[in-house]
Parts: structure tokens; C-alpha cells; sequence
């Protein structure tokens, strides 16, 4: 008897992290029409533009600036990221000078990669039977390799968690999280550290569902943010 109510406790200890990381998963997919920006609402905020470089995000630009992610685009009015194209003008608010010689230090292996080699077919904000993807999802190419999409440490594994199958989870040193589910395989441990673009899993499905692609996640703490304006 005392046995079974340690093996219960010891049980219910283990499923804690689990149920904490529940809110960094949700959703389903299939791909929507794709929206193109409007043009900003910034008539009363100072501030200058930006010329999009090849190889510019829009996390990008507002670590550049030292301008939050999503006050640039909801000034910008960018519901999705094929909006934001090279040569496109930015506004960036409350900047004097074009060069951001006060901006917040940025490395470029800050930078994001994509996990896997895919087309997307499933993305941010897409509602489906009655769910909200919280994440992109990418069939990929060839191979089924997933990769870290930053350095980080590892944080959460679970062999079938929350309908998402084998995942992953990595921490980033700023706040942000990315998640990787709908795994065949796991070649990671929590507690490992690991480097932007090391080999972290292999893609497949999961449910009832057997079609093969990733599911990826970028989370700052639970909130979930759209990909796309973090990949290239």
C-alpha cells in the first residue's frame, strides 16, 4: 500500500513539467491565404524608415533597433511575413538617424535557421476544425533531419506529448522558446546544450494523422509568436 501511494506521488511529481509545458503547445494545420501588409498607421509617431536587406527578418530589424517585434508590425501593419520583402520600406518608430548607432548590440548568430528543408503547409494564426495553430508546419524536401533553429539548452522531451507526438523543446537565452513536435525520433536529452543547427530529431507524424512534417513553435515565455517573422 505504501508502495502504491509513493509510485502515485512519484507519478505525479514526473507529469509537472509536462502539464507546465502544455502552454506552450496547441493547434492544428493547413495553410491560409497569404495577406500583404497595409500601408503603417504611424501618422503621428515619429520615427524613419528601414530598406529590408537580403537576409532581414523582422525580429531582426527590431533587434537592429531596439524596437519591440510586435509594435513594429502592428505599426507596419504585417499580418504575415511574405509581406515583408527585400526593398521593402519599414517604419521604425521614435528613431532620428537612419544608421542605428544606438541600437541594441545584435550578433548575427543571434539569427534563427530553418529546423528542416521544407515548403510550409500549415501556418501561424490558421484556424481548423475548431483549432488555432500556434505554430508553422514544413513537409520537408529530403531529409528528415531536424535542427536546432538557435543555440540553446534543452528543456523538455516527451516520447507523445499533448497530440504532438515526440518533442522538443529548447530555451533560448532571451526569453524565447522553440518547439519541435510530430518527431519519429528524439536524439536529445533535457538539460543538453546545443548548438544552432545541430541535428536534434528526425520529422514523422503523429495520431491519426500520418502525413510527415514538423511541427515548429517559436514561444516568448507561453506566448506564442509567428515564425515566419523569425526565419529567413
Amino acid at each position: 500500500m505504501k508502495k502504491d501511494r509513493f509510485n502515485n506521488k512519484y507519478r505525479a511529481a514526473c507529469m509537472l513539467p509536462a502539464m507546465c509545458y502544455l502552454l506552450f503547445l496547441a493547434g492544428c494545420s493547413a495553410a491560409p491565404a497569404l495577406v500583404k501588409s497595409n500601408p503603417p498607421i504611424h501618422q503621428t509617431v515619429p520615427g524613419i524608415y528601414h530598406k529590408v536587406a537580403a537576409g532581414q527578418t523582422l525580429w531582426k530589424i527590431s533587434k537592429i533597433y531596439g524596437v519591440d517585434l510586435d509594435e513594429l508590425a502592428r505599426l507596419n501593419r504585417i499580418t504575415d511575413t511574405t509581406a515583408v520583402e527585400i526593398g521593402q520600406q519599414i517604419f521604425i518608430p521614435n528613431q532620428a538617424k537612419t544608421a542605428p548607432e544606438q541600437a541594441v548590440k545584435y550578433a548575427d548568430n543571434d539569427d534563427f535557421i530553418w529546423p528542416i528543408r521544407g515548403r510550409v503547409i500549415g501556418s501561424f494564426g490558421q484556424n481548423i476544425n475548431y483549432m488555432l495553430n500556434k505554430g508553422v508546419n514544413i513537409k520537408p524536401y529530403g531529409s528528415l533531419d531536424v535542427l536546432a533553429s538557435r543555440s540553446g539548452r534543452v528543456v523538455f522531451t516527451d516520447e507523445d506529448f499533448a497530440g504532438f507526438g515526440k518533442t522538443v523543446i529548447i530555451e533560448h537565452s532571451d526569453g524565447l522558446f522553440t518547439v519541435y513536435g510530430r518527431n519519429s525520433a528524439i536524439l536529445v536529452k533535457a538539460g543538453d546544450s546545443v548548438p544552432k543547427g545541430a541535428i536534434i530529431a528526425k520529422a514523422g507524424s503523429s495520431g491519426r494523422d500520418r502525413n510527415i512534417y514538423l511541427h515548429f513553435e517559436v514561444r516568448k515565455g507561453a506566448a506564442p509568436k509567428n515564425p515566419l517573422f523569425y526565419l529567413p
